[in-house]
């Protein structure tokens, strides 16, 4: 298809270039010879820059065409892997499987497709991977092979859910969990990080920290207690670990804590600080402080409120 030739000229395509290729793509794709289809999506697969739409369409497409891009391609997100995985059946799934850098939330959403059957497409063709299935489909007329049929099916399914299940174990040993995987992270919003900028320029330590609680969704205690570490190392962690500008993290640092404003060779202390922070590990220190508050203050916060001291009659 010339039309993904010259995109795959464009080595850094603009959105006019992206909106164009995706109006052009799919009706000349569907206009087009199975083979021609094949080596469209066989090159589409390393490239990186391919419109989210057309990764989805692609991924959709029926598994012996698809199958490249599922394994190779990374303009696949999480969410349009999960969506695939649990849409287009058990064969999209065990092609997703295969993909070097799956992520934990990938991972968990795989593990729980135990029902592979339910989710395999009526109209999804046979592979040469099936052949049990091939010849159930030859006669399926013939009334005494309907138990055999039936064992067969069952069969097939447990032996994908045990292969599926069994890679997934062997991929999580040795996973780590990349810095552009978010999802269920506490992740600031543009609101939220402007007001915390903001009473940070007005050197607002209370607003500052009612505004923090409520980007962690954690009881003022734990933001008060974040504030409280002097050398600004736990602000520096949260506000890494809620996915902050750098420049406006380095900002809020130096307002709350005057000595990271000071020189660290050619950076102040505070971005220094920020620099050494490693992004992940920063996440995962949020979410386990957050985890414990809950726990704490979830079952603190009824005995406050409980306790209302009572005049008696006497």
């Amino acid at each position: 298809m010339a039309t993904v030739t010259n995109f795959e000229n464009v080595s850094h395509p603009s959105k006019t270039d992206l909106r164009q290729f995706a109006e052009l793509f799919m009706p000349l794709f569907n206009a087009s010879t199975e083979e021609a289809k094949r080596e469209a999506i066989a090159a589409l697969s390393q490239h990186p820059s391919v419109p989210s739409a057309v990764a989805f369409f692609i991924a959709c497409q029926p598994i012996s065409l698809a199958a490249p891009f599922l394994i190779a391609s990374k303009c696949l997100t999480d969410e349009t892997l999960i969506t695939i995985a649990r849409t287009q059946g058990a064969a999209h799934a065990r092609a997703i499987v295969r993909r070097e850098d799956l992520s934990p939330t990938v991972i968990d959403a795989l593990v729980g497709l135990r029902h592979a059957e339910d989710l395999k497409r009526p109209d999804e063709p046979t592979t040469a991977a099936e052949p049990q299935i091939v010849a159930e489909a030859v006669e399926p007329q013939v009334a005494d092979v309907a138990i055999p049929e039936t064992t067969t099916k069952i069969d097939a399914v447990s032996a994908l859910e045990e292969e599926m299940r069994q890679r997934i174990k062997q991929m999580a040993h040795h996973l780590n969990r990349p810095e552009g995987d978010v999802l269920g992270l506490r992740r600031l919003s543009e609101v939220q990080e402007a007001l915390l900028v903001r009473f940070a320029r007005e050197r607002n330590a209370r607003q500052f920290a009612v505004a923090l609680a409520d980007s962690l969704s954690s009881s003022y205690w734990l933001s008060e207690r974040i504030m409280l570490d002097i050398s600004g190392a736990q602000l520096a962690t949260t506000l890494t670990g809620l996915g902050m500008e750098f420049s406006e993290a380095a900002f809020v640092l130096q307002c709350f804590y005057p000595h990271l404003a000071a020189a660290e060779g050619d950076m102040s202390r505070a971005e220094a600080l920020l620099d050494r922070l490693d992004i992940v590990e920063s996440e995962e220190r949020v979410e386990s402080w957050r985890r414990a508050d809950s726990y704490t203050h979830g079952r603190e916060r009824p005995s406050r409120i409980t306790v209302v001291p009572r005049k008696t009659g006497t």
